[in-house]
């Protein structure tokens, strides 16, 4: 298998840029940068759930968003573009209680010049999904400087 990632794309170094971020506020911590994936754990707690006390669905798309996020930036020269969110849908399969952990993992289904899209799986504790979702990120080309 190729890998995807350059070796200076770390757990550190993603961690690092989403210090003091709505990601860090939520609690979502990259804990593995694979060959071709990305995986984050996040807590169901009260800044995540819902007021049935159970994961909030909004939360499960910002989860999926981050992860296509770190990934597809991660993969250009951050100074010629950015990758931004474009497009995500999300499928809640089952709901996860306030009081466990989810882990999101992310995998690429298509990387191009002018866009990418990813897939993210996010499981609870005992590995069954709790939802799937497809992010299209835009790879936008920033304006040349000087």
């Amino acid at each position: 298998m190729t890998k995807l990632f350059k070796p200076n794309v770390t757990v550190e170094s993603m961690n690092r840029q989403s210090e003091r971020t709505a990601i860090d506020h939520l609690g979502i911590t990259v804990t593995e940068v694979g060959d071709d994936f990305v995986r984050a754990t996040m807590r169901v707690d009260e800044r995540t759930c819902q007021p049935t006390r159970i994961l909030h669905g909004g939360i499960s798309v910002t989860l999926a968003e981050t992860l296509a996020s770190l990934a597809a930036n991660a993969l250009i020269d951050r100074s010629k573009a950015l990758c931004v969110g474009q497009e995500i849908n999300a499928n809640h399969l089952r709901r996860a209680p306030e009081g466990t952990t989810v882990t999101g993992t992310a995998r690429p289904f298509h990387i191009g010049a002018h866009s990418q899209v990813w897939g993210v799986e996010i499981c609870n504790e005992a590995g069954q999904r709790v939802c799937v979702s497809r992010v299209t990120m835009a790879v936008v080309r920033l304006p040349e400087a000087g």
